[in-house]
């Protein structure tokens, strides 16, 4: 039995959704979609049928360990579909359509943090604070619109050959992401004094390309050797949640002593305004 089952098709998803049950596979390439080769069997919990339980569970504590990095960023900066709606129903195409656009929107914004550490403009001001907001919100919008017109076959849209999705799905997003880890690569090396950093974006590259590979060469394979309990998916998704979790490693090296400064301030502040006193009692005697 061989290992690798993946037939890649230039501006077209009809292989890749038949290696790994992507969300959008049901709304494209034919009027029902296309169903992958193996998939991870679905478990009904209290009336509701779950798909991907495994990689459901996968993203809920990707969810959770997200929401713990964005607490603690929020503490220190100084500056998901698994098919609990049916594909049956008429949402999922529009639940579907924003999932791709917060895909195509976060990795535009890991492209733009990229560029603050270049001082495109001064971190924590509000241009850069609503330039980000606003274009990752553009973002957004226009591959969810894009999405939901190729679903629906309007215009120059059309779900049998949903060329403009795959070239935004694979091609843009992958490279904002080679973007940026070229950005952090020259801005660590020739600006940043933590070699160790590299060690972070390195990792960070390893785990998600390992994801990505595991998702669409190997989840056929891995579904058939766990016999339909666990596919792709859920190997891919725990990968991605490391290569997220390098990130903000990354993120939390780099900017520690920024940080560090600023606390060590607060006493020379203290020092500066004591010997002020001082001198101004001196003087009244």
């Amino acid at each position: 039995m061989s290992l690798v089952h993946f037939n890649f098709q230039l501006f077209k998803f009809d292989g890749v959704c038949q290696s790994v049950a992507l969300t959008l596979c049901p709304l494209i390439g034919k009027s029902d979609g296309i169903e992958p080769l193996c998939y991870s069997r679905n478990v009904e919990f209290a009336g509701t049928l779950i798909f991907q339980p495994g990689t459901f569970i996968m993203n809920t504590i990707s969810i959770f360990m997200t929401s713990i990095m964005i607490y603690h960023i929020k503490t220190k900066y100084t500056a998901i579909v698994t098919s609990i709606i049916p594909k049956a129903s008429i949402l999922y195409p529009y639940f579907t359509a924003a999932h791709l656009g917060l895909i195509s929107a976060t990795f535009w914004c890991l492209l733009l943090n990229g560029f603050v550490g270049f001082q495109f403009a001064e971190d924590g001001t509000p241009i850069s604070l609503w330039s980000i907001r606003v274009t990752c919100f553009t973002v957004w919008l226009t591959v969810t619109s894009i999405a939901i017109l190729t679903f629906n076959n309007i215009g120059p849209f059309n779900y049998e050959t949903p060329m403009i999705l795959w070239i935004i799905y694979f091609l843009v997003n992958s490279a904002t992401f080679a973007l940026y880890v070229i950005m952090q690569v020259i801005l660590v090396v020739f600006t940043l004094d933590d070699p160790w950093a590299l060690g972070d974006i390195a990792f960070g590259t390893l785990f998600f390309i390992i994801g990505q590979v595991i998702m669409y060469v190997f989840s056929i394979s891995i579904c058939e050797q766990f016999k339909h309990y666990m596919d792709g998916l859920f190997l891919g998704s725990a990968f991605n949640l490391l290569a997220v979790m390098m990130v903000y490693k990354y993120w939390d090296s780099i900017t520690k002593e920024d940080l560090e400064f600023a606390l060590d301030s607060k006493p020379q502040h203290w020092q500066i305004l004591q010997q002020v006193y001082i001198d101004s009692s001196y003087n009244t005697w």
